[in-house]
């Protein structure tokens, strides 16, 4: 193989994705809006829903598309899309809240999730024998842009001469160059002779999965189930980062620092699982994970009744850790068990996951206001780690 290339394209990747995460800065990119035009939280929590559902949708058209008109193509619509979205949002009269919500939920939704699954698609058929280290770094890249672009647009925002509007003008064509740039220079891999001898000491999966295959799998499923779980952990954790924050009896600025240390811990924890993924292999590597969420619950949980500033500290650099290994076993897993041929498909099906556990995480803010405590929600989360553990302990390839 050659190293130059695939680095190159996996720097290329990781920058890409680095903008396609910007949308994922939501909880900044929505202030501006509340203040204008008077939108309220769930109004806007409405728009972020859709954002995610259109993202999940996204990665199935653009496997398909990816198929038909190849994967230049299909980035290039990806760009359109995602620059679009943006773009148009910027022109936002405040008249009607549909139009956030087509031109940034389903538009740009759309256009992210056609890029992100396309992307790590193609990066990692180059890394065949290292899919879990560049799993990890592309997804770092694509978690760090809450972190890095997110908070270059608030500082943008925050410019009385700048604004809100020219900030999303902005990040619509930055993102439309950058993956229209992506689509030019990321390649396909081409597998021939050379590449399957140089390969033939690599565990691969033997088999190539139809997507058909893989539903009818119970390895498909157990998997799903565990990734979908540690997902929701995570994702009721870093909403409610701050309150717990300051329920610990962190200060309002180090509550706020803790947000993005979070946010770092999640970005090495991608790199981090898919090294281990790598060493060790899929069930380890899903053990780890299960294992450090329950960790994760508990101390959180004894740092909140002990108003404990350590162990909150701890139990939230734990939780970035855990849910960065979410995206990073995800990708890895469904080419380590499914094979490469339907790679694409078959990866942007099992991300549906996305969408239960932001359901879950919905039922667990419920849970929160109703007891009027974290006791019960986080009961149920170290449960739901547990159970986790529990499946993975019986997956086995099919």
């Amino acid at each position: 193989m050659n190293n130059t290339k695939r680095y190159f394209y996996l720097l290329v990747g990781t920058i890409a994705l680095l903008f396609a995460g910007t949308v994922y800065a939501w909880s900044i990119l929505k202030v501006p809006l509340s203040q204008d035009f008077g939108w309220t939280v769930p109004q806007l929590t409405v728009n972020f829903t859709l954002t995610m559902s259109f993202f999940c949708l996204g990665g199935v058209l653009g496997s398909l598309l990816n198929k038909r008109i190849g994967l230049k193509n299909t980035l290039i619509i990806s760009a359109i899309l995602s620059g679009t979205g943006f773009i148009f949002t910027s022109f936002l009269s405040g008249s009607s809240i549909s139009m956030l919500y087509f031109w940034y939920g389903i538009v740009c939704g759309l256009g992210i999730g056609i890029a992100y699954n396309n992307i790590i698609s193609a990066v990692n058929q180059w890394f065949l024998d290292k899919k879990g280290f560049s799993s990890g770094v592309l997804l770092m890249g694509y978690g760090a842009s809450s972190l890095i672009v997110g908070s270059i647009a608030a500082k943008m925002i925050s410019n009385v001469n700048f604004g809100w509007r020219n900030t999303y003008l902005s990040i619509g064509i930055a993102l439309f160059v950058v993956l229209f740039a992506c689509a030019l220079i990321l390649k396909a891999k081409v597998f021939d002779d050379t590449d399957k001898t140089n390969l033939s000491s690599v565990s691969l999966q033997t088999k190539d999965y139809t997507l058909t295959e893989m539903l009818k799998s119970i390895s498909f499923w157990k998997a799903l189930a565990v990734i979908t779980f540690l997902a929701s952990c995570g994702n009721t954790v870093i909403s409610i980062a701050k309150d717990i924050s300051l329920a610990s009896g962190l200060s309002e600025t180090l509550a706020v620092t803790m947000v993005g240390v979070l946010s770092i811990c999640n970005g090495f924890g991608r790199i981090i699982c898919g090294l281990i993924f790598d060493k060790f292999g899929c069930k380890k590597t899903m053990i780890y994970a299960d294992m450090l969420t329950v960790i994760a619950g508990i101390v959180i949980l004894e740092a909140v009744m002990n108003s404990s500033v350590v162990l909150c500290i701890a139990g939230l650099c734990i939780v970035g850790l855990s849910f960065g290994c979410c995206p990073t076993i995800s990708a890895a897993f469904v080419a380590d068990f499914f094979g490469k041929k339907n790679y694409n498909l078959n990866y942007s099906v099992f991300n549906l996951n996305l969408l239960i556990a932001s359901l879950i995480a919905s039922f667990e803010s419920y849970l929160l206001a109703v007891s009027g405590g974290y006791t019960v929600p986080f009961v149920v989360l170290i449960s739901l780690a547990v159970v986790a553990l529990g499946i993975t302990l019986s997956i086995k390839k099919s």
